[in-house]
């Protein structure tokens, strides 16, 4: 994430809950997912959780994007 991305989070988390619980979603599936790549060896169930948790990270990181582009739309209008 860039400097400036995280910067903007930064401001907007207080006064966007949206915004809060996907950044503090991706923040966990981060955590989750370097617990099973500290592992030298997953079981079947294990990969997919993992493939399972890559997905969910990736879809709110994507909707975290989007919320900020939302923002950056509505400050470039006003």
């Amino acid at each position: 994430m860039e400097k400036h991305d995280q910067e903007l989070i930064d401001q907007l988390m207080d006064r966007n809950p949206e915004l809060k619980r996907h950044v503090d979603e991706h923040r966990e599936f981060e955590k989750l997912l370097e617990e099973f790549n500290r592992r030298p060896y997953l079981t079947a169930a294990e990969t997919v959780e993992k493939k399972r948790l890559q997905k969910l990270k990736l879809a709110g990181r994507d909707r975290i994007e989007q919320i900020l582009a939302e923002y950056r739309q509505k400050e470039n209008v006003q």
